[in-house]
């Protein structure tokens, strides 16, 4: 096999040697497999890049996060050792935000243990350089068994759901099947059809002939996973992203390359390919393993909560030429028609601790 030989390929003759594959599973390999993946090998964050988050649209997301780490950590009772989880750094600059905006809290940075879970190497260095120059010196594990759990965790976790694919199933006329790709006679991917192997978790809400139903078991074992961990040490997960608060069908499959929206089998591993977070599916599997969890908040609802039009006003104040631009990345975070209400926000949190930032009206 040559060296140079692309995804797409690899995946085309691995489809006609095994069948179909779920849609979960290629997403899972345009992501990260380690020759071609996107997040192994080209991720490209920012607007000069592929998709942009809300760390990079404006200093106050990080620092807002930042607050409400401090404030759930003084919620707990300060205690004097406790981890600072994130999943998912990107290219740490809500880390690095969030750690400048805690120095105003005593005792704090000295209590906490930086602790990032990230796969992609190239991201990685990336975190590397943008926490250089931080207060605390980060540690990398590989995923959330790694944490100890003798100290409280606080935990933050955005737009990490979107990156956990969901298998897809179609209401047909003749009862239901699942979405899958296959392969052309030219190689070319193409999504199909194909007959129901095994369980399935039919949808609890009428679906019209045609549509779409996506089943995350990714997504569940990580709200699972986070019930356990928050358990076991006691503390709070908050989650954000883009995605449904509550069940309905829909294919929110979609792939990013420089800001625009593109053909997902167009080109593996050449773009960001993401699903709605299921909200519903991962705050159930949280409560199933033993946790609480919130309600979910829009974005908007939930940063304006913490402060965030008090926090644009200071900044205006400090800094009155760049007042238009911080408008325009407030309402790009809050309003209604932006990420305010697509965005969504939850925690899971250990039993009967603490009473959640953000959710206390």
């Amino acid at each position: 096999m040559s060296a140079v030989e692309s995804l797409k390929t690899r995946l085309a003759r691995e489809i006609a040697l095994t069948g179909p594959m779920t849609v979960a599973d290629y997403v899972t390999r345009c992501l990260h497999d380690p020759k071609g993946g996107y997040y192994a090998s080209r991720p490209a964050l920012g607007e000069s890049g592929d998709f942009i988050t809300a760390p990079l649209i404006s200093q106050m997301f990080g620092e807002l996060i930042g607050l409400w780490a401090v404030e759930t950590w003084t919620r707990l009772g300060a205690p004097e050792r406790f981890r600072l989880v994130e999943v998912g750094p990107g290219d740490g600059t809500l880390m690095s935000d969030a750690l400048r905006a805690a120095r105003l809290a005593p005792g704090f940075l000295e209590a906490c243990d930086l602790i990032l879970i990230e796969p992609s190497a190239p991201l990685r260095d990336l975190q590397a350089k943008a926490l250089a120059g931080a207060d605390l010196s980060p540690r990398w594990v590989r995923d959330l068994t790694r944490i100890e759990t003798d100290a409280p965790v606080i935990l933050i976790a955005n737009e990490v759901l979107d990156c956990l694919p969901a298998r897809q199933f179609v209401r047909t006329d003749g009862g239901w099947a699942e979405r899958r790709i296959g392969v052309t006679d030219d190689n070319d991917l193409i999504f199909g059809l194909t007959a129901i192997s095994g369980g399935f978790e039919k949808p609890v809400f009428d679906v019209e002939p045609g549509g779409i139903f996506e089943i995350s078991e990714q997504q569940a074992i990580f709200g699972r996973d986070l019930a356990l961990l928050m358990k076991a040490a006691s503390g709070a997960a908050l989650l954000i992203d883009y995605g449904r608060a509550r069940p309905e069908a829909g294919d929110t499959l979609q792939a990013l390359r420089r800001h625009q929206k593109v053909d997902p089998l167009e080109s593996p591993g050449e773009a960001d390919l993401t699903q709605w977070a299921d909200f519903p599916r991962v705050l159930g599997a949280a409560v199933r393993a033993g946790a609480d969890v919130t309600s979910c908040l829009g974005q908007g609802e939930f940063l304006r909560r913490l402060g965030i039009e008090a926090r644009a006003e200071r900044l205006k104040s400090a800094r009155p030429d760049a007042a238009p631009v911080i408008d325009r990345q407030l309402n790009r975070l809050t309003a209604e028609d932006q990420m305010g209400s697509l965005f969504k926000a939850a925690a899971i949190f250990s039993p009967r601790s603490l009473i959640v930032p953000g959710w206390e009206l």
